[in-house]
């Protein structure tokens, strides 16, 4: 699941990187996002003999858990372990990806979400850096809903295809083969 916001507004921005990224698996595969009951777009695909879920909550960011929850009962998710979160990390240099299976939340208000209305903060996430702010965490909201510039979009786009990647592994060499790829 890749955290972002809908709408047009934000479809360049830096909190959209999971959107994006799964926006990107769907590309893939050939399929479209289309939009569901649980407030999502969703789409399915077949990666081998594995089904691939694949959805960007419609929900604010910081309301992510309200899709969330539905969805993980929608696609029969008993193990957190299986679900991917993908979202955009501040505490991470714009270009970095990290893959990561449960524990804190980072301050990260879709992550907030999600752990309050799943109970549980077990999920795997595929964290793509976006970097810190010029002028420190104070403008941090102005950061993540701004579009990066020309050459910091480039590498957030680099940054999706490797997230991708991250996801494909987790889904077919499992979480700890993802790590020991992309968190070098």
């Amino acid at each position: 699941m890749g955290l972002g916001n809908p709408g047009p507004d934000y479809a360049t921005s830096r909190h959209n990187a999971g959107a994006a990224t799964v926006e990107l698996l769907a590309s893939r595969y050939g399929e479209r996002l289309k939009r569901s009951k649980e407030h999502a777009l969703v789409a399915e695909a077949r990666v081998g003999d594995r089904r691939l879920a694949l959805a960007f909550p419609q929900t604010y960011m910081n309301d992510s858990g309200r899709s969330v929850a539905p969805l993980v009962r929608r696609f029969g998710i008993t193990d957190l372990e299986r679900l991917v979160i993908i979202h955009d990390e501040l505490d991470l240099p714009l270009g970095t990806i990290r893959v990561k299976a449960g524990g804190g939340l980072a301050g990260h208000n879709g992550l907030r979400s999600i752990k309050a209305h799943l109970h549980s903060d077990a999920f795997t996430r595929v964290r793509i850096g976006i970097g810190k702010p010029p002028g420190g965490k104070e403008q941090g909201a102005d950061h993540v809903l701004k579009a990066p510039s020309r050459r910091d979009r480039t590498e957030l786009a680099v940054s999706v295809e490797l997230a991708a990647d991250a996801v494909e592994c987790i889904l077919i060499e499992g979480v700890p083969a993802a790590q020991n790829r992309f968190n070098g």
